[in-house]
């Protein structure tokens, strides 16, 4: 999610050049400037260069770089067909973020590091070609991406208005990470834990190349003791990992005497849930978490989308009857649930809306916009600029993020400006682009249509009206209400904070309310509250503190599945081998 700068977005004078973009027309290039150097290169480069300036050593400056005001100071270039051996420039035309320039800079020492972002082209399904950074296991994030070129931080005196070159070599690469499937056989837990990783056909045919789903598996207790029994299957929903979580891990061991504060009631809680998971005091079911890092994000959201490829299809119809029949699943839609919070919890939700006779329960936790009239604090359908609201005399900026008391933390348009730095045409990996490119048809030019302008916030009415009919989901729940709302009875369990950081309660309520109208069935979909508290809140009892619920929640809701699960089974369904 974003924190930003408080200020409004200064609109550039001109707009990003065709040849280079990145770069504001009709500002003096003059004063100091960068040239950056990718050596060893063979082809020509394709990619995007970020430039870090720190106050600080530490972190590395490339992990400084944020949606609030606290960050660090970054600048952005596209950079295409590049000739080996030439230099990138970042000069007074180059976009910046939090400040637009680099002659805004104040003199004095910094802290400076550069990160090349290595794009490769795919060539799409229906005949686009596009440049994106692919992912490469690390979950898109372009800071720790293995191959791309940085530099070692450097420490220097800058002062923007003395002029001059300052020449930077990117003489180091990314390491790559460490391979899923060999992590999951050496961990202690391996006799539960186990990682798949899955060729999507629907996929590699979308990308045009071979492309993969993983999947972390956590087989019920008794698994090998009980070769007859088939199992139910919850899909906890969240964000990429490179290890097993549902809020917690499955640790094996008590915590070691090292550890302190949040790290040592993380580990408390995560023995806590291995204890309760061989213990019998839970349902035996199949827990998995997927995968889906794609070239936009770290998640797919888990629909099928114009612009990053059918991850709905390829998730329920592939990958999920291929771990059922690997593990013996039930592989019946009664027999079936899904929870998450955040990006999860909106995927929950339309896992559920969109496939509604493959899930029977879907457990909601801090969704994200799930009512358009709400994207965070934006009404795309009334409002004409995401970035301010005007009135006759004056005009406000539009909060993004804030404190559970209320104190605004971030406004939209500084929050998008920093998304732009990082990646033109939606490739940022950051969470406003992934919006975009999920929700949006695609451009002529193969990359997802603008909601709103980045530089403007002018709102694009005929993009809203595409998102409307086919992502907003209290629309489409309105919308199929007779033939959807007996098959969501039972199913729907929201949880939000009403100090939500985003702001994203106001969307639950607007879904309630909407619920609230419904006939024929009425629906029983629960909603709970918690007053004043943040993302992400996923209820609970009211007697323990958020982060403690928040911890347990896997407990609270896995018995709740299988109560539900027992209550709706059809005749003849197996409701006893799994129940040992």
């Amino acid at each position: 999610m974003q924190l930003t700068k408080l200020t409004c977005p200064i609109l550039l004078l001109g707009i990003l050049s065709a040849a280079g973009i990145g770069r504001a027309q009709n500002v003096p290039v003059t004063g100091m400037r960068f040239e950056v150097m990718v050596p060893g290169a063979t082809k020509p480069l394709n990619g995007h260069l970020i430039l870090v300036i720190a106050r600080k050593a530490e972190p590395e400056p490339r992990f400084q770089m944020n949606e609030g005001y606290t960050s660090a100071q970054g600048f952005g270039v596209d950079v295409e067909n590049l000739a080996p051996g030439a230099p990138i420039t970042i000069d007074n035309a180059t976009l910046g973020y939090p400040r637009d320039h680099l002659s805004d800079l104040d003199p004095g020492d910094y802290v400076v590091q550069a990160v090349f972002n290595v794009y490769e082209q795919f060539y799409l399904r229906n005949g686009k070609t596009v440049w994106l950074p692919p992912d490469k296991g690390e979950g898109q994030h372009w800071d720790r991406k293995p191959g791309n070129p940085y530099d070692s931080p450097v420490k220097m005196h800058l002062d923007p208005a003395s002029g001059g070159t300052i020449k930077l070599t990117l003489d180091k690469t990314i390491a790559p990470v460490e391979d899923p499937e060999e992590i999951a056989e050496k961990d202690p837990a391996a006799k539960w834990l186990k990682y798949i990783r899955f060729k999507s056909v629907k996929l590699t045919e979308f990308w045009g190349r071979d492309t993969y789903l993983g999947a972390w598996i956590l087989l019920p207790d008794g698994f090998d003791e009980h070769p007859d029994a088939r199992y139910p299957l919850v899909v906890y929903q969240n964000h990429f990992s490179s290890h097993f979580g549902a809020i917690v891990q499955f640790r094996t061991t008590p915590p070691t005497a090292d550890l302190k504060g949040s790290a040592l009631t993380f580990a408390q809680y995560s023995y806590r849930f291995f204890q309760d998971w061989t213990s019998g005091r839970l349902p035996h079911v199949i827990l998995v978490n997927v995968e889906n890092a794609n070239p936009y994000y770290d998640d797919s959201y888990v629909v099928d989308s114009a612009n990053v490829g059918p991850y709905g299809a390829a998730i329920t119809e592939e990958l999920i009857p291929e771990i059922e029949r690997r593990y013996r699943g039930i592989g019946q839609g009664w027999a079936r649930a899904t929870f998450g919070g955040s990006t999860g919890g909106w995927e929950a939700l339309a896992q559920q809306v969109f496939y509604p006779d493959f899930y029977n329960g879907s457990y909601v936790a801090c969704p994200d916009p799930v009512d358009f009239h709400a994207y965070q604090n934006i009404n795309l359908y009334d409002d004409a600029n995401a970035f301010f609201r005007t009135g006759d005399f004056d005009k406000i900026p539009i909060a993004a993020d804030r404190k559970a008391d209320g104190s605004i933390t971030a406004n939209t348009g500084p929050s998008i400006r920093y998304e732009l730095v990082l990646g033109t045409h939606g490739r940022s990996g950051e969470q406003w682009n992934i919006w975009q490119a999920v929700f949006s048809p695609q451009g002529d030019d193969g990359y997802p249509k603008e909601i709103f302008d980045p530089l403007t916030g002018r709102i694009d009415k005929a993009v809203v009206a595409y998102w409307h009919d086919h992502y907003d989901l209290t629309a489409i729940i309105m919308r199929d209400w007779p033939a959807l709302g007996p098959k969501l009875e039972g199913k729907l369990h929201l949880t939000v904070g009403d100090g939500d950081t985003y702001f994203l309660n106001n969307a639950v309520h607007l879904l309630e309310k909407q619920l609230e109208t419904t006939r024929n069935p009425h629906s029983d979909a629960t909603f709970q509250y918690g007053p004043g508290e943040p993302h992400c809140y996923t209820g609970g009892p009211t007697e323990y503190t958020m982060q403690q619920n928040n911890l347990t929640w896997p407990e609270r809701v896995l018995p709740k599945m299988a109560e539900h699960w027992l209550a709706t089974a059809p005749p003849g369904a197996d409701v006893k081998s799994w129940r040992y």
